[in-house]
């Protein structure tokens, strides 16, 4: 889908306007999401690799800013929404994405974009490997991401069945919402619907499967 000339042109492009430490998070993400497709799927490589590089393409911008992007193209900013300021840039970096990067706006790259922060009910497997790299990478140092890349690669997947592989994705996406949603109330924040959503969709297709 995009050659190593256009990841690389993209690379150099959006560290101009990102901080070191965000541009090495966004290096980062992109490494862990080429393990994870060698894993899962190896022929969306790129495509997840390019959704990696524009996944925080928009981190950095204030509060105002996302809302104002986001109103300006006609998308609803809700309570919960302003009420929740760290999910906006999923939002807004797809806004702007197809005007900024044209080329690599294709669906599934927005749709890893837009999921990557919240998850969503029924995720793609192309979204779940964008919303785990980005939650393991080996920049972060949190307790809760430190804990979730132990237990994700502590299990060896590379010596799983495909069909063991899924269910061990699953179960490590399960242990982040809780671990996100704990934060949330032990903060005293909301929870995106969204999240409950994607936590739920996956207990329901584990019982279900049983």
């Amino acid at each position: 889908m995009f050659n190593e000339k256009e990841l690389d042109a993209l690379r150099d492009g959006i560290r101009v306007g990102m901080s070191e430490k965000r541009f090495r998070h966004t290096y980062e993400v992109e490494k862990m999401v080429v393990y994870l497709a060698g894993l899962y799927m190896p022929e969306k490589t790129d495509m997840l690799r390019a959704a990696a590089l524009l996944h925080d393409v928009t981190k950095e911008f204030s509060t105002e800013e996302h809302i104002r992007i986001l109103i300006e193209r006609g998308v609803e900013v809700s309570e919960e929404d302003i009420c929740s300021p760290k999910t906006l840039h999923a939002r807004s970096a797809v806004a702007l994405i197809p005007e900024r990067y044209e080329s690599f706006a294709t669906d599934e790259v927005l749709s890893c974009v837009r999921w990557h922060t919240t998850g969503r009910s029924d995720m793609t497997l192309s979204e779940k490997l964008i919303y785990l790299a980005d939650y393991i990478d080996l920049s972060r140092t949190f307790d809760d991401c430190v804990k979730l890349r132990e237990a994700f690669m502590g299990a060896e997947p590379e010596k799983m069945s495909m069909e063991e592989r899924l269910l061990h994705l699953d179960k490590i996406l399960i242990m982040s919402f809780d671990m996100t949603m704990s934060g949330l109330l032990n903060d005293g924040l909301p929870i995106s619907h969204y999240t409950v959503d994607a936590r739920n969709s996956l207990i329901c297709k584990k019982l279900l499967s049983r």
